[in-house]
């Protein structure tokens, strides 16, 4: 398949070879079931499992601020469909939307953002996956490098699922997906029948203001959605991405918000109040109200718990790849990441990026200050994933003022509603995170740029775009003069 060069590209951008059917096959290997099942994968991972305790920290406000976050993250989904459906080579997603409305700068902005949040968010992952592993094995007190060790398992399983192709992928990551979703939703719905009304805490239980409750309670649930741009991240590997990019978002999302709320509210009431802004594996304690007789319910929890975030890892090594493979097809990054395989896999950013999170799960594990490591990740995670969002939304905003296609009445309405309140919403994310958090994502951010000061020239000199025009090195003083002259504008006649 010939891919469409948008707008923004240079002339001299050589096409895209054309591939076989049979690599088209390959290639668009994610129906709608399994780019469904990839953002549910991307959205539901190991942070379920703890975020009823975090919340509970808040009081039961928590539950009303997560149902808000997961209205934001269905308008995001939404963005993301109707951005898939008019940018002509939406590959990459949200660093594709930048680069098409913005050019190649603000594109690599983003793109080299949502790598960094997509490979950090990663170690984050991990790191909470070890403690469930130790949990299901009964591993007590493990030396940091026995659980780097087992991170280390986390990491290279889905790399290797990813580097064995799509196909296989998607099978894997559609039967993890099932495994953690049916357990999570029998607590959801089973759960209520043993729910004890005494056990939900005050409506404000941060001991601040509403405002102190409502930022204890956000931080978590914003990591929570990250994943709603899966299905538009990998929208090449997507079968006919215009219309299954935004199902598969939509639908993802509706379904982990639902279970997000659901197994919130219920943990909410199967474990006291207090003892659940004490333990950091609230399912376990749920568990044990539902079932006081069976000493396995520790155990399957774990299990569960481990099922889940291998699936959430299979798909983050995915989308990990996906990102750094479109920018690099454009020339905007280190060539390596866009080759690829005889399947199509872009091999070179699987393993670069699981190497990047293996060093840095390599760190946390050898330092005192892992716990510090791992809040670190996740405050990173969602700063610089807000960026790309802001950048997603601001792209569909400027389309839709500048009336390149004719959009009125309800529909402009309801699409300027869409793109008004993702971007709100995503300047809220950064707010909330704090402003070290976002002091920290600049620095980030910086480092990035002179990655592409080099990526930059090296373009220029290969002719792939124009170079600035500069003076000569010798300048006669006269064009100085000339130069720094004021103009003298004479006022046109009648003014």
């Amino acid at each position: 398949m010939t891919s469409l060069i948008s707008p923004s590209a240079s002339k001299s951008e050589p096409e895209a070879e054309p591939l076989s059917d049979r690599n088209q096959q390959k290639a668009h290997a994610l129906g709608l079931t399994s780019a469904t099942a990839l953002v549910v994968g991307s959205i539901v991972g190991t942070g379920v499992f703890t975020m009823p305790a975090v919340l509970a920290g808040a009081g039961t406000m928590g539950i009303a601020v997560l149902a808000v976050i997961a209205v934001g993250a269905m308008l995001l989904a939404v963005l993301f469909g109707q951005l898939t459906k008019r940018v002509p080579n939406s590959d990459g997603g949200v660093y594709a939307y930048s680069r098409h409305e913005f050019g190649d700068f603000a594109g690599y902005l983003v793109g080299w953002c949502y790598w960094i949040q997509s490979w950090a968010g990663n170690a984050a992952i991990v790191s909470s996956w070890v403690f469930y592993v130790d949990a299901l094995f009964k591993f007590s007190h493990p030396s940091g490098m026995a659980n780097w060790g087992i991170a280390m398992i986390g990491l290279w399983i889905p790399a290797i699922i990813n580097l064995s192709g799509v196909r296989q992928m998607a099978w894997f990551q559609n039967v993890t997906v099932v495994l953690k979703f049916l357990p999570l939703l029998f607590v959801g719905v089973v759960g209520w029948f043993f729910v004890a009304k005494a056990n939900f805490g005050p409506f404000n239980a941060s001991g601040g203001s509403l405002y102190n409750g409502i930022g204890i309670a956000a931080g978590v649930a914003l990591f929570s959605f990250i994943g709603v741009e899966a299905a538009a991240i990998t929208a090449k590997r997507v079968k006919d991405p215009r219309t299954n990019v935004l199902r598969a978002s939509v639908i993802g999302t509706v379904a982990s918000a639902a279970l997000y709320v659901l197994v919130t509210a219920v943990v909410m009431g199967l474990v006291s109040h207090h003892t659940l802004v004490n333990t950091g594996s609230p399912f376990v304690n749920a568990f044990q109200t539902m079932f006081p007789h069976s000493a396995w319910a520790g155990q399957f929890v774990a299990g569960v718990a481990v099922i889940s975030g291998l699936g959430a890892l299979i798909a983050w090594t995915l989308i990990v790849t996906e990102t750094s493979r479109a920018i690099a097809q454009d020339d905007l990054f280190p060539r390596p990441f866009a080759w690829s395989d005889k399947r199509g896999t872009a091999w070179f950013g699987i393993l670069v990026g699981t190497a990047l999170p293996s060093l840095l799960m390599l760190w946390r594990y050898s330092t005192s200050s892992g716990l510090t490591v791992f809040t670190y990740l996740v405050d990173l995670s969602v700063v610089t994933v807000a960026i790309p969002y802001f950048f997603s939304a601001i792209a569909q905003l400027t389309f839709l003022v500048s009336k390149r296609r004719r959009v009125q009445g309800w529909q402009l309405a309801r699409d300027l509603s869409v793109a008004g309140a993702s971007v709100l919403f995503s300047m809220w994310v950064t707010f909330a995170s704090g402003y070290q958090v976002v002091y920290q994502a600049l620095v980030v951010l910086l480092a990035g740029l002179v990655l592409y000061a080099f990526l930059n020239a090296r373009r220029q000199g290969l002719g792939e775009i124009t170079s600035p025009v500069d003076l000569p090195d010798e300048v006669p003083a006269s064009w100085h003069a000339e130069l720094l002259a004021p103009k003298n504008v004479q006022p046109e006649e009648g003014h």
